[in-house]
């Protein structure tokens, strides 16, 4: 999702508005969130970043969407088929989807040709799209974008006519339909994308509208509203007609105490005050937990560091390069002490040993966790004081007289997330008393509350940080794209000592391998030897699943759409404000409930 920080920006608020007396049809309902961190674009071709799709997402459809249990529901296709090794999908769109204005009017069809035209921008790479790396799945994507073909029509997408789109992959991709859920499949108007050209997705005026949504004000830290879309071929199932995000720099903070006046209805409620919240009667019954999902944390070591000359950059890059001291690192960090910060009563439930978590896909009814050599690190806990102490005693003789003790470890937060903020000071304390300060400087460094994906960590401003990544489609290399060449994070094909004959590292070898697997069997097990690899080496540090804390809301989680993937979560349709916020004991219930149902309509759905 890629992608990403899973940046927690749905501090959201939900406000009934009168209904009438003789129609429940005629009820109004308004959507108030309250919000830090801003968007810079509206391009949902060209981001990848969660807080700015997430607008996008309701804002424009794609071919295929999920329902409530993620079963996959037609969108803007009505039906599709595959050939039988799933290298040629076929869509037929309907013919009921209008593209219209910032003020509604009606602009022309969405046709086949919108989805090439889509495409092909994202593969087109002046356009600098974020998500290229997902489209390249399409037959000569990748040679498109890196120049060795200029004729776009040579590139596995046609409109085969008006309501029909035609894709060629690649290879079999049995799970190509999931990747449709992610902005870089959706449409956009050619002839209003040429108009626009580089102003396209820059203000309200400069976009074009398919979805639920139509942008009715955009004033960046400021306020944006979004309001329901009267000519969208399924408005019945838009039930919030206005949904208003209003910036406030403090947001995290401010937010329960806004809920709590009446001025929104929907706040995350940080660990600070959850005690506070659950020892009053009143407060107590109207806060829940939050649904675990998808999203894997991590903390990535960083072995190209850009940062400032007085954390000492050169230094780190020798440290990180040695294993030994990349696994004092590993070893040393209590992730249930870290995890304290967000769930002070079960923190253990969100521990994540491996970057794929659990339950997302399996063969045979195997969890893909659970194959070897992965399983080994999946059924262990990472932190062991006892090897951490040893891997610090290896590293500090190994690197005598090549680098300097103690080592400056920079690490920066979201300014803007407070829980974050608590712990980084945290995982600061406990590692720096576990090795000692004669072995790590770790500098806490707070970052802004906007653009931090853009300004700390993709510009390398780090030697340590606290990364996410959430899954696009359904099959383990979704997982592998933040450390691939072109991944966003730590880049460890530049860790020295792994290169290998054919001049790549011995990590990207073992994907390639994966990649190239047909047999999903055969396929997830390679991937699983890969992900271990990368965890036996100490290049990144898996700590936790997302999801995790408390909300006070007015939303129903489970008439929402669900789907590990893509953009399906950010998604309002479908969803309606409820008359108070749902306890915690209301969420158990209603989750227990959910999963029941969930694993049915996977079953049915698998039978047909």
């Amino acid at each position: 999702m890629k992608k990403k920080w899973f940046l927690l920006v749905c501090l959201v608020a939900l406000l009934c508005a009168a209904c009438s007396d003789d129609a429940s049809d005629d009820k109004k309902s308004e959507y108030r969130v309250v919000y830090s961190g801003e968007i810079k674009t509206l391009n949902y071709l060209k981001t990848s970043e969660t807080n700015e799709f997430a607008v996008a997402a309701n804002l424009v459809d794609g071919l295929i969407e999920y329902n409530q249990y993620g079963v996959v529901q037609p969108g803007i296709a009505q039906e599709w088929s595959s050939n039988e090794d799933a290298t040629v999908w076929t869509f037929k769109l309907r013919d009921d989807v209008k593209w219209v204005t910032h003020d509604g009017k009606e602009y022309a069809d969405v046709v086949a040709q919108d989805f090439v035209d889509g495409l092909q921008y994202v593969l087109d790479a002046k356009n600098e799209s974020s998500t290229v790396w997902s489209a390249t799945v399409v037959k000569n994507g990748e040679a498109f974008y890196n120049g060795e073909i200029t004729d776009f029509s040579k590139v596995g997408i046609k409109a085969i006519d008006k309501q029909t789109v035609e894709y060629t992959l690649e290879a079999p991709t049995p799970y190509f339909l999931s990747m449709l859920n992610y902005v870089c499949f959706f449409p956009v108007n050619g002839k209003f994308l040429t108009e626009t050209g580089e102003k396209f997705g820059t203000t309200r005026e400069n976009f074009l509208y398919n979805g639920a949504y139509i942008l009715d004000k955009f004033e960046p830290q400021n306020e944006r509203v979004l309001v329901k879309n009267d000519t969208y071929w399924d408005k019945d199932n838009v039930l919030i007609e206005r949904i208003r995000y209003k910036y406030n720099k403090e947001a995290a903070t401010v937010a329960p105490e806004l809920f709590l006046r009446g001025e929104v209805d929907t706040a995350e409620i940080p660990t600070s005050i959850i005690d506070e919240w659950f020892n009053d009667e009143k407060k107590k019954s109207q806060v829940r937990q939050t649904q675990n999902n998808f999203y894997s944390y991590f903390y990535a070591l960083n072995f190209n560091p850009q940062f400032d000359a007085e954390y000492e950059p050169d230094n780190w890059k020798v440290a990180v390069n040695n294993k030994d001291f990349r696994k004092s690192l590993f070893h040393a960090l209590d992730r249930v002490s870290a995890m304290l910060t967000v769930e002070p009563y079960n923190p253990q439930d969100l521990l994540s040993n491996t970057i794929t978590p659990k339950n997302f896909v399996d063969v045979d009814g195997v969890d893909y966790t659970q194959l070897e050599p992965l399983a080994a690190m999946t059924n262990n806990d990472s932190f062991n004081k006892d090897l951490a102490l040893q891997f610090k005693a290896k590293a500090m003789t190994t690197l005598e007289g090549k680098a300097t003790f103690p080592v400056k470890v920079l690490m920066p937060y979201n300014s803007g997330m407070p829980d974050w903020a608590n712990r980084t000071q945290v995982i600061e304390q406990q590692i720096e008393k576990l090795l000692g300060a004669d072995y790590v400087d770790i500098i806490v460094e707070a970052g802004p509350s906007t653009g931090f994906l853009s300004e700390v960590r993709r510009p390398g401003k780090f030697a340590m940080i606290e990364a996410n990544w959430g899954p696009d489609y359904a099959d383990p290399s979704t997982y592998t794209e933040p450390f691939s060449v072109d991944g966003t994070y730590n880049k460890p094909e530049l860790a020295e000592g792994y290169t290998e004959a054919n001049g790549k590292t011995t990590y990207l070898n073992l994907l390639d391998k994966a990649k190239a697997t047909i047999d999903t069997a055969q396929r997830y097990n390679l991937f699983a030897q890969a992900e271990a690899f990368l965890i036996e080496e100490a290049f990144v540090i898996p700590y936790s699943v997302g999801g995790s804390g408390y909300v006070a809301s007015k939303l129903n989680p489970f008439e929402a759409q669900y789907s590990p993937f893509g953009v399906t979560a950010e998604k309002f349709k479908g969803q309606k404000v409820l008359e108070k916020p749902m306890s915690n004991d209301e969420f158990k219930a209603a989750l227990a409930q959910w999963e029941q149902e969930r694993a049915e309509a996977l079953t049915n759905a698998t039978k047909k």
